[in-house]
């Protein structure tokens, strides 16, 4: 029964994991659109904002392609870094804990998109390499 049921649900793989780059793609553009644009939750953070701003932009770019499943390796690679980097200097400092200092979506963010760099796009994808 077991051995039935794993492999029913390995079929479905690669359209799940499809599936997971989609949204975290979608999750990672709403949050770069907020920063650049305000929308959807904003205000807009201004260019002056320095390095979360560059960040606005890393993630608008990374997650157009996520959602696309176009050079999703890439984009998921510099997504991941972006976030390590955003919660090691923006909220690490202010506590350790990610519940605590605000750094949670960070965190996850950064080992999903980790995840995608090994595991690629899924089955659908626009490139699936």
């Amino acid at each position: 029964m077991s051995d039935s049921l794993t492999a029913r649900l390995d079929n479905f793989a690669p359209v799940v994991l499809s599936v997971f780059r989609i949204i975290v793609g979608l999750g990672f553009l709403a949050h770069g659109s907020s920063k650049l644009f305000g929308y959807p939750g904003g205000p807009a953070l201004p260019l002056a904002a320095g390095s979360a701003w560059w960040a606005g932009v890393i993630e608008v770019a990374a997650g157009v392609l996520l959602t696309l499943g176009l050079f999703t390796r890439a984009a998921a690679f510099l997504g991941s870094g972006t976030m390590a980097v955003a919660y090691f200097t923006a909220h690490a400092p202010a506590d350790f804990w990610p519940l605590r200092n605000g750094g949670e979506p960070a965190v996850l963010y950064c080992f999903a998109l980790f995840l995608l760099v090994f595991t690629g796009p899924g089955s659908i994808a626009v490139l699936r390499r």
